[in-house]
This record gives structure tokens, sequence and C-alpha cells, in this order.
């Protein structure tokens, strides 16, 4: 798999690092707190085929600026840097594409910037916090691996961890939110390396308990894929369907035999899907 090309881009908001991969039509890609490099991201990987794909480095993650106050750790901040980075380029428009919680990034950019997104992809993710209202999701005491995925992340932040047990913890910990757990090493069998930015992580964790956003879907005029898994563990399935009924000019695609990751789960139809809605 070819590397990523490293770019440092200056913006009136600040320098970002970005990660180019691929070509035609340009697709904006992130997530509220990894930290990419030159081998790329999984998710990112599966758009090469169908765009140029611009893979940011958010404020405080990897090279990119440190954020000088808390307010620029936020969604709407990663917005509106995302906004600066485009008119750099000197694109009138582009995709966003997010999984997760860059999903939650691209539901804000929707709502405040459709004329400037061409279209909109949004997979396994929500319009609002997930967790507390939710017992299919895993961060919620009424799911069943609610307690070993919390003593996972405990452990994983102990810095005395040898590696090899930390990786074999992280590997149990996404195991859990895959519909066939036995299958991960054929999913992840890439040398993608990623980190996580602390800071950006920790200022979520807050952000997120207040974030609702549903009653503005309707601000969201881009053509908007939502894509989802039927078992997703992190963002359940109901979270989708709540915003294709919410955002006018929407489509939604469920995956029978997937959880949190679709685009590897099942990825031949994740990639079918995407040339033909694309």
């Amino acid at each position: 798999m070819s590397k990523w090309n490293r770019e440092m881009i200056e913006t009136s908001r600040g320098r970002f690092e970005v990660f180019v991969k691929g070509e035609g039509e340009p697709i904006c890609i992130t997530h509220h707190y990894s930290e990419f490099n030159e081998s790329g991201d999984y998710f990112a990987e599966t758009f090469t085929d169908i765009g140029k794909v611009f893979l940011v480095n958010l404020k405080d993650s990897g090279s990119s600026d440190k954020a000088e106050h808390g307010y620029e750790l936020s969604m709407i901040d990663a917005v509106l840097d995302l906004e600066e980075i485009r008119k750099v380029k000197g694109f009138p428009s582009w995709t966003f594409a997010g999984h997760s919680t860059g999903g939650m990034i691209g539901v804000l950019y929707g709502i405040h910037f459709s004329s400037f997104l061409k279209s909109l992809f949004l997979v396994g993710s929500s319009a609002r916090e997930y967790s507390s209202s939710s017992s299919k999701c895993i961060y919620n005491e009424g799911h069943p691996n609610f307690k070993r995925m919390q003593e996972l992340l405990e452990l994983l932040k102990l810095p005395s961890l040898e590696e090899d047990e930390r990786n074999r913890l992280a590997k149990e910990r996404t195991q859990l939110s895959l519909f066939k757990p036995e299958n991960y090493d054929l999913y992840f069998s890439d040398n993608i390396m990623k980190k996580v930015s602390a800071n950006r992580l920790n200022f979520f964790s807050r952000e997120q308990l207040i974030f609702d956003v549903t009653r503005q879907l309707s601000s969201v005029k881009t053509r908007t894929i939502i894509l989802c898994g039927r078992h997703d563990a992190q963002c359940p399935v109901d979270f989708s369907i709540e915003m294709n009924e919410l955002i006018s000019d929407a489509s939604l695609h469920i995956f029978e035999q997937s959880n949190h990751y679709p685009f590897l789960e099942e990825e031949f139809e994740f990639k079918r899907v995407l040339k033909s809605v694309y």
C-alpha cells in the first residue's frame, strides 16, 4: 500500500498537517481526536478509490498547531478550521466524510456550510450524545460489555504497560466493536499506525455530554449519505436512522454483517455503495 503525501497548510486560523492520496474530486476526512501520519487511515483509504483525499490533523494532533484556547478543540472550531483549509486549497466545494466522531464534525459541517459541500458521508455516527440514551451503546451501563470496555480503557491509560500488552488490550478493545471479532487480524492487516491526541479526547469527553444538534438537521442542504453497521456498538444504528429521517436529501445504507467498522467488515459492499452514490 502506497504512503500518503504530507503537506503543511498555512491558514488564517493556524497551520495544519494534511496527508494527501488519490486522484479526482477533493474529499476531506478527519476524526475528532486521531493523530494521522504517512501510513494513512483505514477509513480514509477506502475513499482514495473515488477521489483525492485530504486527511487532516486537527489542532493539537500531529504537527498541526497547538490550541491556544480550550474552545479551539471543539467540534465547531474543527469545522471552521476545515473551511479555511478548503479556501486555501482553492476548492469552491468539496466532499466531507467522517466516521464516528468524525461524522459528528461532519453533521456540524453540513448544518453550517452546506453550500460548500458537494456531498456529505456520515459513517457510524450520530447527531447527538449517544451513550446515556441507548443501552445498545457499549459506553452505556446497560450494555453487556460496558464493564469490560471501561476496564480496558483504564488499563490502556497505564504508562507502565509493556508494548505487547498494550497491543493485546487495544486489540481486545477493538474486537468489542466488531460483528466477527475473530476476523480482527484480517481486517487490520495493513501497517497503518495512528495515535490519539489526549487533549482532544479529553475535551470531546466533556463536549459530547451536551452534544445534540438534531433540531438543526433540517439546515443540512447538501446530499448526505449515511452508512452504518446494523450491530454498531459505539454509535448504534438508531442514531443513523434518526439522521436519515431529519435530513431532507439523505440516503441510508445499513450493513447487516457489520458493527462499527463496515468499511472493513463488509469492505466490498461498502466500496460498491460508495461508487454507486459518488
